[in-house]
């Protein structure tokens, strides 16, 4: 793997437009990730129809400079405006905003930037390391053990998605069911098509993801009647090296967390914020004072929310399982490009996986470069009139959800979802579980057929290899230990 990835390092800055696509990639991800509204996620959807007409490896390159940039982005806002960007700068607001009342926003963005290149770089350390060795377990899977994963994967999701882990279980059987539209994988009949011939190749997944997470953010702010954000000014950017150099210990605590937490298959980086912030304020000298500016709370989270980028490649490149909603995209890209991720990825393609490493490494240089001098001008961004922004947004998903296939049904999917997904925030539903069911469904299908296939209809094919019924068992627990111990976390039902 190292001659692999010295040989696409040596690629890729070798390339004038590779090195301009990550840079491009790089400045798009922090633009729309500091926007209010655009998560990473919506911008990931929104800018993957701009890779089709590239290589596999050009698209990853620019894909990943996204990625990574857009989860910093996100917390330009939640500093400044007290708006997290994207669902991982939630924490971030509580200690950023608090620096940004008092005067200290500059210092804020500095230790934002700090703890999230060193986290990344943690996270992606993790990534080269453990994934070969995930990969090469995963080389023992077959079928019975892909479809539990797939199960497990689902289940964790529901289990770990804020609210209801029953209303998160209902949306990604949702999902499940959208994946089985088109035809039958064994016996080549069309399936829940309702007579439209353009979905008997089933629901794509662009015009899903960029509905679900684009234009139903469009319809929220249509609804919320947004106005332009007023943001304080920056000052000086750089703090004294002496602030900076006792926030390693935190920055270290959140990037292993980070890292840990983004591998499980659909924990996601607000897990892991979370865990990162309450272990901060339990191992601070001062813990009555975090919600004031405190920069451990700081850096901490930071660290561990771009940590969760290279933790949650873990799942996605070695077993082909989304580890949250921002690689269920990257998923939906490699798909389009005609990659399969998983174990055989490794083998097959190990110079593509070497590429993967070489791009996030690029990008969460690039991410430094540009978030230090270019943060005043991004910020500037954030004063757009609302009306301006949502109509920009609304023709992106358009054009996006057109360009797949070139095919009007699938603006209308994109319209349906968009639609669906703005009456499920309504209903406090978790659209995300309907994404990964999506992406999901067709490789649960395909495995739990081919088991029963093999064991003669005979269920018990799972209980009797002991990672699938490991996985079934984990499975089940996520499911059953809410219902038992937490009953109202699993059905939602709060007091009024």
């Amino acid at each position: 793997m190292v001659s692999e990835f010295l040989s696409a390092a040596a690629t890729i800055f070798a390339d004038p437009n590779l090195l301009g696509l990550s840079a491009l990639g790089t400045v798009l991800g922090i633009t729309m990730g500091c926007l209010p509204g655009i998560s990473s996620t919506m911008a990931l959807a929104i800018l993957l129809p701009a890779t089709y007409a590239m290589s596999p490896f050009a698209a990853m390159v620019f894909l990943m400079a996204v990625f990574s940039a857009s989860v910093f982005g996100g917390s330009i806002s939640a500093i400044l405006i007290n708006i997290p960007g994207t669902p991982g700068a939630i924490v971030t607001q509580l200690e950023g905003y608090a620096m940004t009342r008092s005067g200290r926003a500059s210092e804020a963005l500095t230790y934002s930037l700090y703890s999230s290149t060193i986290g990344g770089i943690v996270g992606l350390m993790i990534l080269m390391l453990v994934a070969p060795l995930v990969a090469g377990a995963a080389m023992q899977f077959r079928s019975p053990e892909f479809a539990m994963a797939t199960v497990f994967g689902l289940t964790m999701l529901a289990y770990s998605t804020p609210g209801s882990t029953f209303r998160g279980i209902l949306s990604g059987g949702i999902g499940l069911l959208c994946g089985m539209v088109g035809f039958d994988l064994v016996t080549d009949v069309a399936r829940f098509d309702f007579g439209v011939p353009a979905l008997q190749g089933g629901i794509e997944l662009v015009p899903l993801t960029v509905g679900l997470f684009g234009l139903a953010e469009v319809l929220r702010g249509i609804e919320s009647g947004a106005t332009t954000v007023r943001t304080p000014g920056l000052g000086r950017l750089m703090p004294p090296l002496s602030r900076l150099r006792r926030l390693w210990k935190s920055i270290l605590r959140g990037s292993a967390l980070g890292a840990i937490i983004g591998a499980i298959p659909a924990a996601g980086s607000a897990i892991a914020v979370a865990v990162s912030y309450a272990q901060e304020q339990r191992l601070s000298k001062r813990p009555d004072d975090f919600g004031t500016g405190v920069p451990e709370g700081l850096a901490g989270p930071e660290a561990a929310n771009n940590a969760c980028v290279g933790g949650a490649l873990v799942p996605l490149m070695t077993l082909g399982i989304p580890g949250d909603t921002m690689t269920a995209v990257l998923m939906g890209a490699l798909l389009i490009h005609g990659l399969r991720p998983g174990p055989m990825l490794f083998t097959d393609r190990p110079d593509f996986v070497a590429g993967v490493y070489v791009a996030l490494f690029l990008a969460l240089l690039l991410t430094a470069f540009f978030g230090f001098f270019l943060v005043r001008y991004f910020v500037r961004l954030m004063r757009t009139p609302s009306h301006i922004l949502l109509v920009s947004i609304a023709l992106l998903c358009v054009v996006g959800a057109f360009a797949i296939r070139n095919n009007v049904t699938d603006i209308y999917v994109m319209i349906a979802f968009g639609v669906i997904g703005y009456v499920m925030s309504k209903l406090e539903i978790p659209v995300a579980p309907l994404a990964f069911g999506l992406i999901l469904g067709p490789i649960l299908e395909e495995n739990l057929r081919r088991s029963l296939i093999i064991s003669d209809g005979s269920w018990m094919v799972f209980l009797e290899r002991p990672i699938a019924l490991t996985m079934l068992l984990l499975s089940a627990g996520a499911i059953i230990y809410p219902l038992l111990s937490k009953p109202d976390r699993f059905l939602s039902i709060r007091q009024r």
